[in-house]
C-alpha cells in the first residue's frame, strides 16, 4: 500500500513520497498508529485504534496525543465524505476534553460534521474505550484551502 521509506526525511521541495490508495484512507502517520476506518459516509466517520504499548505514556495509559490524533483523523474522514475528492484542507483549531483514561483494548472515535460554510467546517468526535466508556470529547475547525 505504501512504500517502505517511512523513516526517510520528507523532501524539502514539498513532493509527497507516497500515494494514498483512496481519497478516504489512512496516511502514513495514521497507519503507524494502527488506525482503521470502520465507516465513512454522509458527514460521519467511525475510526478505531488498538492501544499498543508504543502509544502509552509514562504511567501506562494511552497518551493524550494518540487519543487526539484518532479524534482529529476521524473528523477529517467525515469531512472527506462531503467535499470533492482532492480538496486540500487542514485543522486550524482543536480542543479535547478527557473524561476517563484508556488502559487497554481498542478505542473508537465517532465523528460528525456539525457546521459548514464555503471554507470552514466544524466537527466533533466522541472517543470510547472497548467497554463503551466515553473517554474524550473532541471539537475542531478545519479550513478548506482556496484553489490556486
Amino acid at each position: 500500500m505504501y512504500s517502505d521509506d517511512f523513516d526517510e526525511p520528507m523532501p524539502a521541495d514539498g513532493t509527497v513520497p507516497f500515494e494514498l490508495p483512496d481519497w478516504i484512507a489512512c496516511a502514513p502517520f495514521e497507519h503507524y498508529l494502527g488506525m482503521k476506518i470502520e465507516e465513512a459516509a454522509e458527514g460521519r466517520a467511525v475510526l478505531s485504534m488498538p492501544f499498543l504499548v508504543k502509544l502509552a505514556q509514562g504511567k501506562g495509559l494511552m497518551h493524550g496525543g494518540a487519543v487526539t490524533s484518532l479524534a482529529d483523523t476521524a473528523v477529517a474522514m467525515a469531512i472527506k465524505t462531503v467535499i470533492p475528492e482532492g480538496c486540500h484542507f487542514a485543522t486550524v483549531e482543536l480542543s479535547l476534553s478527557f473524561h476517563a483514561p484508556v488502559r487497554s483494548g481498542t478505542v473508537r472515535a465517532i465523528a460528525t460534521i456539525v457546521e459548514r460554510d464555503d471554507r470552514t467546517i466544524k466537527g466533533t468526535a466522541e472517543v470510547f474505550d472497548d467497554k463503551g466508556v466515553k473517554t474524550a470529547t473532541f471539537h475542531s475547525t478545519f479550513r478548506i484551502m482556496r484553489p490556486k
